[in-house]
């Protein structure tokens, strides 16, 4: 099985806000931890690749100094996973952030972040995921962070953690 953490929007500057002890736990039984963008700053990458392996993508609010890019696809245990930051209208935000993998055969789940709103649901067999901002809550009142499980090709579980 494969633990993944999944965050997004931590908007982390050298002197901004910090990783939740919550996150930095779960980061260290991770396998794997897929940023959807908006690190802000180098150091959010570096405190982050302390405790787990990364996969991430470049948001709207990164520098130069962030090279991901823009929107990848990643397999895991036979599971394709699209991430992308997303634009635009947090209602509309599902919808796009789908529509960029439109082309993409058996994409089984899409992470996106840009919202800084945590959402979860099945759409067309395909799991759209934001796992909100793990350090701040512009645009929403919680912050959270995402966890997936997958088996052998199987999705077993996306589960949003409330912090």
């Amino acid at each position: 099985m494969t633990k993944i953490v999944v965050i997004s929007d931590t908007h982390i500057s050298g002197s901004g806000p910090k990783i939740p002890e919550r996150l930095v736990e779960e980061l260290k039984s991770a396998d794997l931890c897929i940023h959807a963008g908006d690190f802000v700053g180098k150091h959010a990458v570096a405190e982050i690749e302390r405790y787990a392996k990364l996969v991430g993508v470049k948001g709207n609010m990164d520098g130069d100094d962030i090279t991901f890019p823009r929107k990848t696809v990643i397999t895991v245990e036979g599971v394709k996973i699209g991430v992308i930051h997303g634009q635009g209208s947090p209602r509309a935000l599902p919808e796009y952030s789908a529509r960029q993998f439109g082309g993409e055969k058996d994409l089984r789940i899409v992470i996106f972040g840009h919202s800084h709103h945590p959402f979860n649901e099945t759409r067309g067999g395909v799991v759209l995921f934001n796992p909100g901002s793990p350090t701040d809550t512009m645009y929403t009142d919680v912050n959270s962070f995402g966890i997936i499980e997958i088996d052998q090709g199987k999705v077993l579980s996306c589960r949003l953690i409330t912090l």
